[in-house]
């Protein structure tokens, strides 16, 4: 059987509260907003340019050590300047930035304990998307 994919709809995290979700992607990582449902515990970020977001979602949930899976990672133009920017702001990094063929990466966890990557492709800029707002983009 093939089961032809589309592409991504949006990507679903867990959390415990939204005041606290909030401030971590909006103020921490600087997020913007493409709705919120506040009655049923939801809010939805835009990533990029692409349609596809970062939907939050209140449930039962204690702050947990950084889980294994899932992991998100989102293209940034670059990683190790990302990283610097989390620190000032006071968000940890689970580790110092790591390189991989294509670039960089580094991971941040929310209060919750869901993994967000962000990745560059300095090492292989032919892959890499364009700026959101750059003439080429």
């Amino acid at each position: 059987m093939s089961l032809p994919i589309l592409g991504v709809d949006n990507i679903l995290f867990a959390i415990g509260d939204l005041t606290q979700a909030r401030a971590f992607y909006e103020k921490g990582l600087g997020f913007p907003v493409k709705f919120v449902i506040a009655e049923a515990g939801v809010i939805a970020y835009q990533l990029g340019k692409e349609e596809p977001g970062l939907l939050l979602r209140v449930q039962d949930i204690d702050p947990a050590p950084p889980r294994t899976t899932p992991r998100v990672w989102l293209e940034v133009a670059d990683a190790r300047a990302a990283a610097r920017q989390l620190e000032a702001t006071g968000i940890p990094l689970l580790k110092e930035p790591w390189e991989v063929s294509t670039g960089w990466i580094v991971e941040i966890a929310d209060p919750w304990g869901n993994v967000i990557g962000l990745t560059d492709y300095l090492k292989a800029p032919q892959k890499a998307r364009k700026a959101f707002g750059s003439e080429e983009g």
